[in-house]
């Protein structure tokens, strides 16, 4: 299907809108599993069954709670119960969001969208796990909160690598409309669709508009900030030259220097860690 950008990204929107999305079997569990989190009356034993039935959501269930991040102490967990209990739901939460987005890898159809999901997913751990410390140190803000959303933040992207083998050279032409309103679109849609909270979906909105405040202290600040910090850049901005790196100054005047060596070798680890728990790239 040829199409240029802007009607591409507004056929996937109202797709989305209209609820046209499909998710794998393995997603699907996981959105239930989202769901069962927001009752406030689930219970652990009903919580662990569901996740259950999912070989590969509980295998990172297991592993992120036997992570460098939430087991400092090294003592490992081998049954679900204890590593719900030791992750909380707020992490769990963040496992789901990221079964859901790799699913949305592997939809990659085309050679040239599966590279680019494959980097998209190494720029997400990156993301997330600099989130995480940014909360902690810069921002004080919930450090799992933002685990969560670097972890979605760039789920418009995955979607529209895997979609794009049905409209022909979207990912070779120039893509400045994707990095004007486009990833926007696309985003709040599939955001919606997943039933993230509103407090991530605003932090998405302090993202796509690239407003750094001065002190830092949101959660969209976090992500901002996380995203430039990133040592893997996006192949979205790679492809056009529309990179985020461009907030020197802003950075300086955030962070000093030695914090900016703390977070990154705190981070370093933590990535090291959480993407083995959450599953490679490839």
């Amino acid at each position: 299907m040829e199409a240029n950008q802007n009607s591409v990204l507004n056929i996937l929107a109202a797709g989305l809108d209209c609820g046209d999305i499909v998710f794998s079997t393995h997603a699907e569990i996981a959105l239930r599993v989202q769901r069962l989190l927001d009752d406030p009356d689930c219970a652990t034993e009903q919580l662990g069954k569901l996740i259950a039935a999912d070989p590969l959501l509980s295998a990172r269930v297991l592993a992120l709670s036997n992570s460098l991040a939430y087991n400092p102490s090294g003592r490992a967990v081998t049954e679900l119960r204890g590593a719900i209990a030791r992750l909380g739901f707020a992490n769990l939460r963040a496992v789901v969001a990221s079964v859901v987005v790799r699913q949305m890898k592997a939809g990659s159809q085309t050679p040239e969208a599966r590279v680019m999901a494959a980097r998209l997913w190494e720029h997400t751990a990156h993301v997330a796990a600099l989130a995480r410390v940014i909360a902690r140190r810069v921002t004080h803000q919930n450090p799992e909160a933002a685990f969560f959303a670097g972890i979605v933040h760039e789920v418009g992207s995955f979607y529209l690598l895997s979609r794009a083998g049905e409209f022909s050279g979207v990912l070779s032409r120039e893509l400045e409309a994707w990095h004007g309103e486009g990833e926007a679109i696309v985003g709040r849609a599939v955001l919606r669709a997943l039933d993230v909270p509103d407090s991530v979906l605003e932090a998405m909105e302090t993202l796509w508009s690239g407003y750094l405040a001065l002190p830092p202290v949101s959660l969209g600040d976090t992500l901002l900030l996380a995203d430039e910090l990133s040592p893997v850049e996006s192949p979205f901005d790679a492809l056009d030259g529309m990179s985020r790196k461009g907030m020197a100054v802003e950075l300086d005047m955030a962070i000093d220097d030695e914090m900016l060596s703390q977070i990154l070798a705190e981070s370093a680890e933590e990535v090291r860690s959480l993407t083995a728990a959450l599953g490679e790239a490839a």
